[in-house]
């Protein structure tokens, strides 16, 4: 794959940024995930997670079965500081 190419959708994360973060010592997907944000956008990596971990797999050399698993973090709903305020904390 081209550099140029837009691995993450939802971050604009290209193939070139995959492989500079894992020069960068990124050993799996949260790795890359933590230097680049792909996997961070709206869709939370059910798009690009596959082709990052095909990335690491290629660059590190490394079968499939010896990559950490990703780290699975549900999404985090935003709270208005409105709502916070109407919490009692008795």
């Amino acid at each position: 794959m081209d550099d140029d190419t837009i691995v993450c959708r939802c971050e604009e994360v290209t193939v070139g940024e995959i492989r500079k973060a894992i020069r960068q010592g990124a050993l799996d997907v949260t790795g890359v995930k933590r230097r680049t944000r792909a996997g961070m956008g709206l869709c939370q990596g059910r798009t690009c997670e596959k082709i990052v971990t095909q990335i690491l797999v290629q660059e590190l050399r490394k079968p499939i079965d010896k990559l950490e698993p990703a780290t699975a973090r549900p999404p985090v709903q935003p709270v208005t500081f409105g709502l916070l305020a109407e919490k009692s904390y008795d």
